[in-house]
């Protein structure tokens, strides 16, 4: 957590020091007070600026799902309320429907690497050549 004190959230926000603390202390912006200092999370402040917090060059997530799949988007249609992601997994496609707002807030866009998650509580095998 990137934890600013009042000059250095008055640079991030083109401010002056003493109109961040009046902020702070109106509840304009997000912050704590420790003792007779204000600190501000760099990351509250790049979201009210509408950037994308800095974040590590190297990420990783956890979830409970272990069938993952790693693949590229290799084609995105948005309609309506809807979007239709198809993802190429080696040879393979793969094709979700997701909401418009979850497509938009991941920032989807063809050639994003992306994880198909699948999580189920039945699976179908088939095989070729054998029908029974």
């Amino acid at each position: 957590m990137n934890m600013l004190n009042a000059e250095e959230a008055a640079r991030l926000l083109h401010l002056n020091v003493k109109r961040v603390q009046s902020l702070a202390r109106g509840g304009k912006l997000p912050a704590a007070r420790v003792g007779r200092k204000w600190l501000f999370r760099r990351e509250e402040l790049e979201a009210l600026l509408g950037r994308p917090s800095a974040l590590p060059a190297k990420r990783s997530f956890t979830i409970s799902a272990r069938n993952r799949l790693r693949g590229q988007i290799s084609r995105l249609s948005i309609d309506g309320l809807m979007a239709e992601v198809q993802i190429r997994i080696g040879d393979q496609e793969l094709v979700s429907v997701i909401t418009r707002s979850s497509a938009e807030r991941l920032g989807l866009a063809i050639g994003d690497e992306v994880f198909a998650v699948i999580k189920s509580t039945e699976i179908m095998i088939g095989k070729e050549g054998r029908e029974e």
